[in-house]
């Protein structure tokens, strides 16, 4: 079960090598129409054989008048209120430049210290490579896939994202919504995302939750190396998230009771509005992360890496 806390402090047990059992806690072809075929005409019989066609269409159409009624008496299906619309994800995706410059980063977002030097670089294809290993139940993995989303989206585009809720009680922060990296997937000329959600909000038979992603060889080695408490305070904590090799931390960087009983849609409609508390901390929170990757990028691009916002954020992350 997840703690609340600060990064250092925020743990979760980690993922095991190979299946991630309990640790951490765990259009359509169109049908073709068809015709009988037609025979010769039978010899006249009497009366109750020219009789059957009609009572043939006679049967065809109470089927389809108790069909209809079927249909039009149905009760529509009730839409989960924690599943995001496409809309909403589509907001998530595109917070307004100026919201993000308004906000820049409150003093209540955690701040992580830089890796030390000499750590080899982490890179993609060429790219520098942005980390994140979570798992869908974790309420820290939650609230942080907010922000790093909103981040990621100024240097990228994302595909597929599907949205999900941490698991219920009795863990902390129950059904906090939240988008899901399983099943997306990420272009960017500028960096390389590699992601792994290693368990569902479902509880397993066996206890703890249930597996959904294998940790690839170089995120197990990774996470191995540099989830430890010498580089994050933390042994095996989730959310990890390492920046190319300069920043790497472990949990939540704001607290995530601020997403309680609220639905997927709710929280999203609020990231435009630079005086709200959820902006406040979701979009600082992706500033921070913004400044971050444009420490790795060269600061490409410069429209995003440019901003005085972001400017002073490096500042203050560079000089500790």
């Amino acid at each position: 079960m997840t703690k609340k806390g600060n990064r250092s402090a925020t743990r979760v047990r980690r993922p095991a090598t190979g299946r991630t059992g309990a640790r951490p806690r765990a259009g359509p072809e169109r049908a073709r129409s068809s015709r009988p075929n037609r025979r010769p005409a039978a010899p006249r019989q009497g009366k109750s054989i020219r009789r059957l066609p009609w009572i043939a269409v006679g049967a065809v159409v109470a089927v389809v008048g108790v069909m209809l009624v079927v249909f039009a008496t149905r009760t529509p299906s009730t839409p989960n209120p924690r599943t995001g619309s496409a809309a909403a994800i589509a907001k998530v995706t595109s917070v307004p430049a100026s919201t993000l410059a308004e906000i820049g980063v409150p003093p209540g977002v955690r701040r992580p210290p830089p890796l030390p030097e000499g750590i080899p670089p982490i890179a993609a294809g060429g790219k520098p490579m942005v980390l994140y290993i979570g798992a869908e139940y974790c309420p820290y993995c939650a609230a942080e896939r907010w922000p790093m989303v909103v981040a990621l989206s100024r240097f990228g585009t994302f595909t597929n994202l599907s949205t999900t809720t941490s698991a219920p009680q009795p863990e902390v922060f129950p059904d906090t919504a939240t988008l899901s990296f399983y099943g997306s997937s990420y272009t960017s000329e500028y960096l390389a995302l590699s992601t792994a959600e290693t368990q569902t909000n479902q509880p397993a038979p066996g206890g703890g939750y249930t597996h959904l992603q294998d940790l690839t060889p170089r995120q197990r080695q990774l996470f191995t190396t540099y989830d430890t408490d010498q580089y994050v305070g933390s042994q095996g904590g989730i959310p990890f998230i390492m920046i190319g090799n300069r920043f790497a931390w472990a949990g939540a960087s704001y607290d995530p009771a601020l997403l309680q009983g609220m639905s997927f849609d709710q929280i999203a409609n609020q990231l435009a509005d630079p005086q709200s508390e959820i902006a406040q901390a979701i979009d600082g929170t992706a500033n921070q992360i913004t400044a971050m990757v444009c420490l790795v990028t060269g600061n490409q691009p410069a429209q995003v890496c440019s901003a005085p916002s972001i400017r002073q954020e490096q500042a203050r992350l560079i000089g500790g």
